[in-house]
């Protein structure tokens, strides 16, 4: 097919929509490890995760065999009002890049919340309301998973109580605004408000907090208040479950111009995203169908994959969640304040870590700077101001298009971009400014972290 005939937004009709979510996990020769109680050390069952998650979540939790699961009419409705999400050929990029790379990138920034998270917020808030709940509770790091979940509830009239990173709450205010414009309760982590919050204030007086210390304190909330779930944006595998709607809408639109990709490329922070995009590709390499190169990308200064260990860990500072086998810094590490945006968390998708281990996939740490360049290199040529974590799986689209122009191959990149950045400006400022720096953590650094894990 020639270049001319591809045009530079390829669209799905509403009807080629996906109908159904895509499991990876049943296509897994070594599946994720089973999560763990942390007071019997055996695996979580269906009963036992019904005390945190709505139950129907629960289920998707465990469910390692189901490769396809129906979406109800009622999310598909609600996904009609943003998806399909545009897959764009990048084709200025390229121009001025000067490659043979062809690049394409799967924008999922069309909707109020300006990031992909609304996939999944509005499957958990649907499960919810249909159990009869009368709220839930939830962490939010950069932001983007709590605006999504606030709109979620509102559109199911469910209450909404947000955990977010004190950092983030209080770089990002106009973040927090629109939760609370969609009716959602907002608290910065961690705080006064919970045990768990108190106990990590006494021990680290002045944090910044991280996405551990919230998950702790939404969990507790949640537990103690009748009538409420906890839900989460990133990392569980049922998030993974909902944002397949990512892959499966790009594999569709490639397929519908005969295009396959060499490269895919994600930002890692917890795995939401990297996950969803991959999945049907990875599906496809699971069964031996085709091969794909898969880059996982996260910040230097959080580098679960690139410098964690394999081990099971808790999920949250508090050590009140279960335990999860994943590359890991140790529940008790805490990112640097100076690290701009999400991709906060201290570990990594049980998924997405079986699958890095069994060497199906490559990961890589970029620092700060470098990324904010090619996020307004992005801007510039590209016309869309993209969200901090997307532009890890930016500078190594780029980075990969360069190694392509000088060596003359042709191969075809495809990234997720995950959102705009519209609320960034803090971090765009600091960059902008010359004050942004590299903070990236010495092994003394990490020491605590891994020093904490739990004895297995």
């Amino acid at each position: 097919m020639s270049e001319t005939t591809i045009p530079y937004k390829i669209y799905l009709h509403e009807h080629e929509m996906p109908r159904q979510w895509y499991n990876v996990r049943a296509d897994m020769k070594h599946k994720p490890a089973p999560l763990l109680n942390p007071g019997t050390l055996k695996p979580m069952t269906v009963e036992e995760l019904s005390g945190v998650f709505c139950t129907e979540l629960a289920k998707q939790e465990l469910d390692d065999t189901t490769a396809y699961i129906d979406i109800p009419e009622e999310i598909l409705k609600f996904y009609k009002m943003y998806r399909p999400s545009p897959l764009v050929r990048a084709y200025c990029l390229e121009e001025k890049l000067q490659t043979p790379a062809k690049i394409y990138y799967k924008f999922e920034g069309n909707n109020t919340s300006g990031s992909h998270k609304l996939n999944s917020a509005i499957a958990q808030a649907y499960y919810a309301k249909k159990q009869g709940l009368k709220g839930v509770t939830t962490e939010t790091g950069a932001g983007q998973w709590g605006t999504a979940l606030s709109m979620a509830c509102a559109y199911f009239d469910l209450d909404c109580k947000v955990y977010m990173v004190k950092v983030s709450y209080e770089q990002k205010p106009f973040r927090r605004e629109v939760m609370r414009t969609y009716g959602a309760s907002v608290t910065p982590s961690p705080s006064e408000t919970t045990e768990v919050g108190r106990k990590i204030l006494a021990e680290h007086p002045g944090t910044s907090g991280s996405l551990g210390c919230a998950i702790s304190e939404a969990v507790e909330a949640a537990m103690g208040t009748e009538g409420y779930r906890y839900v989460l944006g990133s990392v569980l595998n049922q998030v993974l479950l909902h944002q397949s709607v990512i892959g499966l809408e790009t594999k569709a639109a490639l397929d519908k111009y005969g295009i396959t990709p060499d490269i895919i490329i994600g930002c890692a922070g917890g795995g939401s995203n990297l996950g969803g995009l991959i999945s049907p590709f990875m599906g496809e390499k699971l069964r031996g169908e085709k091969d794909y190169h898969f880059i996982a990308v996260e910040p230097a200064s959080c580098p679960s994959f690139t410098r964690g260990k394999f081990a099971y860990d808790f999920c949250d500072t508090g050590k009140v969640c279960p335990l999860a086998k994943m590359y890991t810094l140790g529940s008790g590490f805490i990112p640097s304040a100076n690290h701009a945006g999400g991709l906060r968390y201290h570990g990594m998708s049980t998924v997405l870590s079986q699958l890095y281990d069994d060497g199906l996939m490559e990961a890589r740490a970029v620092e700060q700077n470098a990324v904010f360049e090619a996020a307004e290199q992005f801007a510039r040529i590209e016309g869309i101001l993209p969200a901090p974590e997307s532009s890890h799986a930016i500078r190594v689209a780029i980075d990969e298009a360069l190694k392509c122009k000088e060596t003359g191959e042709e191969k075809t990149i495809v990234f997720g971009l995950t959102g705009t950045g519209y609320f960034d400006m803090v971090a765009y400022e600091k960059y902008n400014n010359g004050e942004m720096s590299d903070y990236i953590p010495t092994d003394e650094d990490l020491k605590p972290g891994f020093d904490s894990l739990p004895e297995m």
